[in-house]
């Protein structure tokens, strides 16, 4: 039986999600979602929208997840050592990157594939963010304007 593996933050869960969670499940018979957790997403500068324990029972009701992993290690090899994947899956933004040279060398050492599925360009959690961040701006902007007209 092969293992996958698909570790994200899926916050803000949209169809690049569901994309690299379909093709994974394609390429394994028991596909493993790894959600980063709050705190590993801090270390990264990133604050999640969604707690993890939410994102996680997202991730955990989508038809192509046969288990959820929180991820709470930083080292993917360390995550290998306990949840026994035999492929890593990724969106091939990574391909090519620092990022990605260092993922694949470190799984070659213990025989892990690490396989790249098409990143899904018109939607990402990073556009939704800024769509948020615009929002909320201009949200507290106009509340801060209608404050000051009626006082």
């Amino acid at each position: 039986m092969i293992i996958g593996y698909a570790p994200g933050a899926y916050d803000l869960f949209h169809v690049g999600h569901l994309n690299i969670l379909k093709h994974a499940k394609s390429h394994c018979d028991h596909l493993v979602a790894g959600v980063v957790s709050d705190e590993m997403l801090a270390l990264t500068g990133r604050t999640p929208f969604v707690p993890l324990a939410e994102r996680a029972e997202i991730v955990r009701h989508i038809s192509y997840v046969d288990e959820v992993h929180e991820e709470v290690v930083p080292d993917k090899v360390e995550t290998w050592r306990s949840v026994g994947f035999h492929r890593i899956f990724k969106g091939d933004d990574w391909r090519g990157t620092p990022k990605g040279d260092q993922l694949e060398a470190d799984f070659a050492a213990v025989g892990v594939e690490v396989v790249y599925f098409p990143y899904t360009v018109h939607t990402s959690s990073s556009m939704l963010r800024r769509a948020l961040s615009t929002v909320l701006a201009e949200t507290e902007h106009t509340d801060a304007s209608v404050r000051a007209a009626t006082s």
